[in-house]
């Protein structure tokens, strides 16, 4: 959203739903230098504005700030930024991690000005105890672990008393990856500039940016023809996704979903996916589960058809006919690894609709890795994610976009790659992130309901993609208002009424 004439500060009600990589929004500040005519030192000047408005909007209280000033323009941005505070009549201190004399450019001007109105590069003891602290270091050049003295700073500040604002991105946060160094700044306040970086709502950038606030600094980003890294799922409504039901429709017009799982000691998990599959829409939800767990899905749930299986000739017989009838399969929530669960595995596998894939079908699919159809759905966390590839949990978690990339590669199927910042891939395709969800929901079952809530939307849109990045968003959608009452005990199970909710409103 560019705008002309003179700038003011406007930090945006809503984020925009493009996200880019640094190298990107490094491209798109040229664009609005080269040719917007915006001149390098204005733009500094702009986020240091933009900066300044929103520290005195969320902190208005604050009286005296300490400015950390690293090197680059993250620097620069922090320098005019005390300068501007100062004038606003603030108590600023400023400490200079690395020798103002070693600045270039924009932020070598900006020192030069700040240090024109009597402003200092202080030594840490020379400064005060400030009310907020800025973090100006190194903003999206991190290429490489943090070293001495920004490790002891940052170590410093998040064991502070006083919150802490982040120029653009938290140092030691990839704007990248997501991934968070040894030691990375946990902010309250993240101003981002220009264009978001996707690294901040991945992976560890969710616990280190605190609130997300937004200025483009005037600069034209669809202009100059980048095109985005990343689409938030946020500007995607799923109610308005879904189209509306006839008025003489009927349950076999919204689709049939089979679910099989439910192995030893796990009939729960069948039981969610499958109340998830038709709170999300499905006509009719169908389980095959061990014929012990029969009595448990049922009477917790007696809309469900539930029907045990066992590995003999006749019970794989009568699956055969429960996956002829189906027009989704949801394979995996509690499944299992053993005899029974691989019997069912195999038979499942030349089923002809889409099929969404969690748990102990992930690990089995992991065992013979290899491509898939198009309309198969994987639905690992990081530890299946680093089974299906054959590397660490901690490889996923360094850079969730390239795993994500990965998994579509060696797979040719959609991929959702859960965790903080869920990613929703196919190969081809730009990838969805989602910024939606709360830490309340790293509890059991979670994957479960997600699982379901894709298979029954899959039931009644016919496509596998667009129900996956509905699915996803709605469920995260629905933790969060089933989080209204507290992060803290939410379980799985209380989604599903929310579940409905969020895809009728």
């Amino acid at each position: 959203m560019a705008r002309v004439g003179r700038y003011t500060p406007a930090i945006m009600p809503t984020l925009p739903g493009a996200l880019h990589t640094a190298a990107q929004v490094r491209a798109i500040d040229r664009h609005g230098i080269e040719v917007q005519g915006i001149a390098g030192y204005r733009l500094m000047t702009r986020a240091a504005e933009a900066a300044l408005a929103a520290l005195r909007t969320r902190f208005p209280a604050a009286r005296r700030l300490r400015v950390w000033c690293g090197a680059g323009n993250n620097a620069g941005d922090g320098y005019v930024l005390a300068r501007l505070a100062h004038a606003a009549g603030l108590s600023v201190d400023t400490v200079a991690l690395i020798p103002p004399d070693r600045l270039a450019g924009d932020a070598a001007r900006a020192w030069q000005d700040w240090q024109a109105t009597g402003g200092q590069a202080l030594a840490v003891a020379a400064s005060r105890t400030p009310d907020v602290e800025v973090d100006a270091m190194l903003g999206t050049g991190l290429d490489r672990a943090l070293g001495e003295p920004f490790v002891s700073v940052v170590t410093a500040l998040n064991a502070a008393a006083v919150p802490v604002v982040a120029l653009d991105i938290p140092t030691g946060l990839h704007a990248d990856t997501g991934a968070a160094c040894a030691v990375a700044v946990r902010a309250a306040l993240t101003i981002s500039f220009v264009a978001l970086k996707q690294g901040l709502f991945t992976g560890a950038g969710p616990a280190h940016v605190g609130a997300l606030v937004f200025d483009d600094l005037g600069v034209d980003a669809e202009a100059c023809g980048i095109p985005a890294s990343m689409w938030r799922l946020d500007a995607l409504a799923p109610a308005r996704t879904l189209p509306p039901r006839r008025r003489d429709s009927h349950k076999g017009d919204h689709g049939r979903v089979l679910v099989i799982g439910g192995g030893r000691g796990m009939p729960g998990a069948a039981r969610l996916a499958a109340e998830a599959a038709l709170r999300a829409g499905a006509g009719l939800v169908t389980v095959a589960t061990l014929p012990a767990h029969v009595p448990a899905v049922v009477a917790a749930r007696p809309e469900i058809i539930c029907e045990g299986i066992d590995e003999t000739p006749g019970g794989l017989a009568r699956l055969d006919g429960l996956l002829a009838a189906a027009d989704v399969l949801a394979l995996g929530p509690g499944l299992g690894r053993d005899a029974w669960a691989r019997a069912l595995w195999t038979r499942a596998q030349d089923f002809a609709g889409p099929v969404v894939l969690d748990a102990d079908a992930l690990n089995l699919l992991a065992e013979t890795p290899g491509a898939l159809p198009a309309d198969r759905v994987l639905t690992p966390h990081p530890g299946e994610a680093a089974r299906l590839l054959g590397v660490g949990a901690g490889d996923i978690q360094a850079d969730r976009p390239a795993a994500l990339a990965a998994l579509c590669q060696r797979y040719g199927a959609i991929v959702v790659l859960k965790g903080a910042g869920s990613l929703v891939g196919r190969p081809g395709e730009t990838p969805w992130l989602c910024d939606r969800g709360n830490p309340g929901m790293a509890s059991a079952g979670m994957g479960d309901v997600l699982t379901g809530a894709i298979a029954g939307l899959a039931a009644q849109l016919g496509c596998a993609w667009q129900a996956t990045l509905v699915g996803v968003h709605a469920h995260a959608l629905a933790g969060d208002r089933a989080a209204r009452a507290g992060e803290r005990g939410l379980l799985a199970g209380d989604l599903l009424a929310e579940l409905r909710t969020c895809l009728n409103s």
